[in-house]
């Protein structure tokens, strides 16, 4: 069942994969979008308010979620903190869901130390006071946490008011404390990197979403069963696949503004911090090559102090544990492939005699697999079963002859690898396929643009 409290026009999905993926160039989709305060104590204004989400398969459902108020947009996630190592950071929370519903919410931050919480002295009598984890805040009242963010790495914030609820409902969202020294996920050398995406895991139960949405609607108090947890929507940055990889901000995803497309060149680092705020264990699998582990919940995986990621092991799949946040370094030069990914030929000298090859090298390239030649012949096209994204050659930054109707969503000719969850069904939205929790990485040629 779907809820429409706030429809906006939505393009199909299918419509939708192919028309964004044709601007693989002049989109910033490779940077963390999130907020940032004044430097040393930023001070964010949040108030939890009630709106809908779409999903793949063309529905909506009822959520609630944390609005910055600048925007006055509720969103899931909430909005990405983006704050720096030693500031002193304020959030001020307040309660807008239906006074009916009678619903006290919160915020709690797993990792960090000294967190402080007061009620606002001008909350009405009853509005704000103590809960289980924290202080809570019901409608017209206001709360202030603040904590000093005193280690790097990447963290979460959920409510910490009957979280089996009203984290499914939508109240989650990110924060990444930066270190002092810039391009370092850490204070350490061994953590350096040239890009980074925020890749936050969740799930939703769409029966309780309507159980909420019912008693609310009746003036009820809210009062549901979640021992009956049974997710069938799964979600990246608040999207499920195919919308994970439209634009961020888009107008008719007013309440999901993070997408979930990572892009690079080849031999540059990607920062992955992976973030599972859901109730379940999402196996998180990247194509293309192995990523190494550097930090674990906002720890460096080091023997001793100061050794850097000397514990960090590459793998091929994240487990990302619920509650838990892992950062990952991902690298690819086309290493291992045993064939040149460019294409490179020299009609003189070949690497496969011994000599030296003559073609000069693309940035990022791995040297070991260089004027290698594909280890396959290349069928004719009318042998060729073309996919959305082939540029008509197997070689990066290559095109081809491509059949009337087919191409132009690949005007890079990059390299398309798909990141999805390992449990089949947690890429499907609803029992859909294609859907929840899945992306592609792009690999673009060296030269092209990525803001």
């Amino acid at each position: 069942m779907s809820i429409p409290i706030k429809r906006l026009p939505r393009w199909s999905s299918c419509a939708a994969l192919a028309v964004l993926l044709v601007a693989t160039g002049g989109n910033a989709w490779a940077t963390i979008d999130g907020i940032s305060g004044a430097a040393g104590s930023p001070v964010f204004n949040f108030t939890v308010r009630q709106d809908t989400v779409s999903t793949s398969d063309g529905n909506s459902h009822y959520a609630w979620g944390y609005a910055d108020d600048a925007t006055g947009q509720m969103q899931y996630p909430g909005p990405t903190l983006i704050v720096h190592q030693g500031d002193s950071v304020t959030i001020n929370l307040h309660n807008a869901l239906p006074v009916t519903a009678g619903v006290p919410v919160s915020i709690i931050f797993p990792g960090q130390q000294g967190v402080v919480a007061a009620c606002d002295i001008a909350s009405p009598a009853g509005t704000c006071a103590d809960g289980v984890l924290t202080k809570e805040v019901k409608n017209g009242g206001a709360v202030k946490y603040t904590f000093v963010a005193s280690q790097p790495g990447t963290y979460m914030y959920q409510s910490g008011t009957n979280p089996s609820l009203q984290v499914d409902m939508g109240l989650v969202g990110a924060i990444v404390v930066r270190p002092n020294v810039t391009g370092q996920a850490y204070n350490q050398p061994g953590t350096a990197y040239d890009r980074e995406h925020l890749f936050l895991l969740s799930e939703m139960d769409p029966a309780i979403h309507v159980a909420v949405y019912n008693q609310v609607t009746a003036g009820q108090p809210v009062a549901v069963d979640t021992t009956t947890f049974f997710p069938t929507m799964w979600f990246i940055n608040g999207r499920n696949a195919p919308d994970t990889l439209q634009d961020a901000g888009v107008f008719w995803l007013p309440t999901q503004p993070y997408n979930a497309l990572p892009r690079m060149h080849p031999g540059e680092k990607l920062l992955m911090r992976v973030a599972n705020a859901g109730r379940d264990l999402h196996p998180f699998h990247h194509h293309a090559n192995h990523a190494l582990a550097i930090a674990r919940d906002g720890r460096v995986l080091e023997s001793v102090p100061g050794a850097g990621p000397d514990l960090g092991t590459p793998d091929f799949t994240v487990r990302a544990v619920p509650g838990q946040t892992m950062d990952l370094i991902f690298e690819w030069t086309g290493k291992g492939l045993g064939w040149d990914v460019y294409g490179h030929a020299d009609a003189t000298h070949s690497n496969l005699t011994g000599a030296a090859c003559a073609t000069p090298t693309q940035p990022g390239e791995s040297i070991e697999d260089h004027c290698k030649p594909i280890p396959v012949n290349i069928p004719s096209s009318l042998d060729i079963e073309y996919g959305t994204y082939y540029s008509g050659s197997p070689f990066l930054g290559s095109f081809g002859v491509l059949p009337p109707g087919f191409g132009g969503l690949n005007i890079d000719a990059a390299h398309f690898h798909m990141w999805h969850s390992h449990n089949e069904k947690e890429i499907t939205t609803d029992n859909i396929f294609p859907g929840g929790m899945m992306t592609m990485l792009i690999i673009e040629p060296p030269g092209t643009t990525i803001p």
